[in-house]
């Protein structure tokens, strides 16, 4: 199963603080909207999402069809195949892609200890 680009989504209490703090870390801004209340922030291949005020606990966060550049990939799975694999191996998803649609398109589940996983396809 091919998942993608890989990052932590944080939920964060105060995003320009968040930002100072991992600027520091050496992480840059790399998209994303201040005034939006969202920035991903990348340090060589590890990326980072700062949210303020949009969920309440940090996600791990994968995005089929994208590299660690945000670049399209030409081979990956769809998170339409994805779906269909995890329920065939009874895994319970929490939101379902609609399975008569391509393109853009998202799922999440919950890890055995509660832990959100958004899997989140944009190509």
């Amino acid at each position: 199963m091919k998942l993608g680009a890989f990052s932590v989504s944080l939920s964060v209490k105060d995003i320009k603080a968040s930002k100072t703090f991992y600027e520091t870390l050496g992480f840059q801004v790399f998209a994303g909207d201040m005034d939006r209340n969202y920035l991903i922030m990348k340090n060589e291949d590890t990326l980072i999402g700062l949210f303020q005020g949009m969920f309440e606990n940090n996600i791990l966060t994968f995005n089929p069809g994208w590299n660690a550049n945000a670049q399209k990939l030409d081979d990956f799975d769809d998170v339409r195949q994805i779906q269909s694999s995890l329920k065939e191996k009874g895994v319970a998803l929490q939101k379902e892609a609609d399975e008569s649609t391509t393109g853009p398109a998202s799922i999440t589940l919950l890890d055995p200890d509660g832990n959100a996983i958004l899997i989140d396809q944009h190509v």
